[in-house]
């Protein structure tokens, strides 16, 4: 109930207050209270439901709020305002107010550093240039799949203008948006990507062979955060280190997570999805400077302080660095790959 209702943006603001509000179990220690906001049901985005799942969380003393709002401007002023504090999600919307002068974000960890997306459409569209004129769905304007379709079509000599984007919302609607006919094409990602496979669409633009650097998917906080909590995202974040270990080596527990929060159990849908996006999610929660001067250099033409920001200015590694340096990194990772 909680997830359906975050999505709506008029509703999150009173979501988090009332979970802020109520009371955690009693005790002499009580776990640390952490408000963690995810944008995409994606595998991407599926190692807070795997530490969940773990009891990552608990081991590591925290009380996570785990709250879910559609990727764009709702989730990004859930963040900005300070109704989270921690928020999963593609980098772009927090770039652009770095660029428009918010100091305080700061990229603190990341999950995946190119784009994964693709294209898919009914089998009469066999190319991407059968796609001018058409209605491709995304999620929303200015969110990782509508980047992607930009920059695929460029790289097949297409422009934004030669299609029509429809917002959907979320990735389900967009699929949704695909099987009822109401769109030609669709941007998605795994595992969704891999249901409209089975459906009978196929991929006009398969994206991982794009190989597109950008901060697809990242752990974002607020400097004042940091400061003044600094022992509470630290621990989260060992609890998300664990969870990408757990993500990148136990393929059968990542499914049964998948299963429970995406309602999925097809078995070859899953294996598809896990296949191809594996391979570019970052096992030490690394984000790279490349994958964020891609996105600087994407809004520059419009926000031209973004030529003067340096991507290392956008990132606080203190925690991953401090997991290097003790050693934690080195321990979770010990023979298992």
């Amino acid at each position: 109930m909680l997830l359906r209702l975050a999505r709506k943006s008029s509703r999150v603001l009173a979501i988090i207050a009332f979970l802020a509000a109520v009371p955690g179990q009693s005790g002499a220690l009580a776990a640390d209270k952490l408000t963690v906001l995810y944008s995409a049901r994606v595998l991407s985005q599926s190692m807070p439901w795997i530490a969940q799942e773990a009891g990552l969380f608990k081991k590591y003393d925290l009380d996570l709020q785990l709250v879910y709002v559609a990727a764009g401007a709702p989730a990004y002023a859930a963040l900005i305002s300070g109704d989270v504090e921690v928020e999963l999600a593609g980098a772009s919307g927090f770039v652009r107010a770095i660029a428009q002068g918010n100091t305080e974000l700061a990229f603190i960890a990341g999950v995946k550093n190119v784009l994964t997306h693709s294209i898919l459409a009914k089998p009469e569209f066999k190319k991407i240039e059968d796609l001018r004129g058409k209605k491709i769905g995304v999620t929303r304007i200015g969110s990782n799949p509508h980047y992607f379709a930009i920059q695929a079509l460029r790289h097949f000599g297409l422009e934004a203008k030669d299609v029509t984007f429809l917002q959907t919302g979320g990735a389900p609607e967009t699929f949704a948006a695909l099987v009822s006919g109401s769109i030609d094409a669709a941007v998605l990602t795994a595992p969704t990507d891999a249901q409209a496979i089975a459906t009978g669409f196929h991929y006009v633009v398969y994206g991982p062979d794009l190989r597109i650097p950008y901060a697809a998917t990242s752990f974002v906080s607020r400097r004042a955060v940091i400061a003044k909590r600094p022992q509470v995202l630290a621990r989260f974040l060992r609890a998300m280190a664990e969870a990408a270990m757990i993500l990148h080596t136990d393929r059968e527990f990542t499914y049964r997570v998948l299963g429970k929060q995406l309602r999925l159990d097809d078995r070859k849908i899953l294996d598809a999805a896990y296949n191809s996006e594996i391979k570019v999610l970052e096992p030490r929660l690394v984000i790279k400077a490349e994958a964020l001067q891609a996105i600087l250099e994407e809004i520059a033409p419009v926000e031209p302080r973004a030529k003067k920001i340096t991507p290392q200015a956008l990132i606080d590694a203190r925690f991953l660095d401090e997991m290097e340096k003790d050693g934690f990194f080195g321990q979770l990772w010990r023979g298992k790959r």
